[in-house]
């Protein structure tokens, strides 16, 4: 049996558009979800997309068409479908959307730009595994000037708690008294990595726009 056929109960049934994989385990704790005739109460059971046969409310699953959708996700929206506070989130956006669509990578609160979603579950993790090394481009403005020293240490890598960065294309566009502003393209993934590279050199991110996903630009938005 090959290992990419294999999924967790879970992720088939997000990847069937019947909601987030949070969701998808409250649907798999009330027994409403069978596997070969069998109620499956385990989110992590492992299932054969080819040989499997899942049903929700003794229902097959429906195959939906691989969609994608290019969004600009405002500041103030989060990248996620629950939130507790009940804050603005990207879904709030493509209600009209009845399949289920997953963020390719995610933004912070409060980084606008560029966001992918998808129900195509292969190609969004191609996109986002490090050995992809898929760009994804930022336009920066920090809260204090940037020598050409530090623009340095960004392009060869910079120590963060979770290692040293891979190098960066780093461009210095333009410059204030208190301010630079840059772009930067990276190939990692990493939560919060621009903020956190601009921290390490001792400066502040006051502005993050994501404009590029690979070969995908902000500007096919307009």
């Amino acid at each position: 049996m090959e290992e990419r056929r294999l999924k967790t109960l879970d992720r088939v049934l997000s990847k069937a558009g019947l909601g987030s994989r949070t969701t998808a385990r409250t649907w798999i704790g009330s027994g409403r979800i069978a596997v070969n005739g069998r109620i499956i109460q385990t989110p992590d059971h492992w299932v054969d997309m080819e040989r499997d046969h899942v049903t929700f409310d003794g229902r097959p699953l429906k195959e939906h068409k691989p969609m994608y959708i290019l969004l600009y996700k405002p500041t103030g929206y989060l990248t996620t479908a629950d939130d507790p506070e009940n804050r603005p989130t990207v879904y709030d956006l493509i209600r009209d959307v009845e399949t289920w669509l997953s963020p390719v990578g995610r933004l912070d609160l409060n980084t606008s730009g560029l966001l992918l979603l998808t129900n195509d579950t292969q190609f969004a993790d191609r996109v986002m595994s490090p050995e992809g090394k898929v760009p994804k481009t930022y336009l920066v403005k920090t809260n204090s000037h940037l020598a050409d020293a530090d623009l340095s240490k960004l392009r060869e890598g910079v120590e963060l708690s979770d290692g040293v960065t891979g190098p960066a294309i780093v461009t210095r566009l333009r410059d204030n008294a208190s301010s630079t502003f840059l772009e930067i393209t990276i190939t990692e993934g990493r939560n919060r990595q621009v903020r956190r590279m601009i921290e390490a050199l001792g400066s502040r991110v006051r502005k993050l726009v994501r404009t590029g996903i690979g070969s995908v630009s902000i500007s096919e938005l307009e």
